[in-house]
């Protein structure tokens, strides 16, 4: 384990492990490196840190269950924002903690604006998370009888792939 965890008061430590138990791998970083920055803590240390808290309390983490990508699910979660959903967007993105992962948004028109459907991150044993989120998107798009949009379901790292708002503002004549 590194050597930073036994900078952290008593306090501390019980906060990081109570953030690890429940799953809040970002919660428990930023108390790592909110107490030990001014020891010259990075980030990415903080980061280890953490990691090695989750290898240490193993089985007893309550991992957070991955969004429901089944129709049903996305139908009644886009339900529940306001306006009318008016194109299912698939966009990808990332972090230090997740790596690449999707997220399915409902684009929605009167009033406009956005709303999330789910976040698809790698499921061990599962399709990966582009594959996972163009086959739900389509899916729901088709159901709601509106357009999918996903510019790269293959490629997490295509540079400015453009949204749908872009797609179809070039498509008007």
């Amino acid at each position: 384990m590194s050597g930073w965890w036994r900078y952290l008061e008593d306090r501390t430590r019980r906060e990081v492990d109570a953030h690890v138990l429940c799953d809040r791998r970002l919660m428990a970083v930023k108390a790592v490196w909110d107490a030990l920055r001014p020891l010259g803590l990075d980030l990415h240390e903080a980061e280890r840190v953490v990691h090695a808290r989750y290898e240490v309390l193993g089985d007893r983490v309550r991992h957070a269950l991955p969004d429901p990508l089944d129709v049903r699910s996305l139908a009644a979660r886009a339900a529940t924002h306001p306006g009318r959903v008016a194109v299912v967007e698939a966009r990808w993105d990332g972090d230090t903690v997740h790596d690449w992962f999707v997220l399915l948004v409902a684009v929605l028109a009167d009033p406009p604006g956005e709303g999330h459907l789910a976040t698809v991150h790698h499921r061990p044993g599962g399709s990966a998370p582009g594959a996972a989120a163009d086959q739900a998107g389509r899916a729901l798009a088709d159901h709601l009888g509106v357009p999918f949009h996903f510019a790269s379901p293959d490629t997490p790292d295509v540079p400015d792939a453009p949204d749908f708002s872009e797609v179809s503002e070039a498509r008007r004549p």
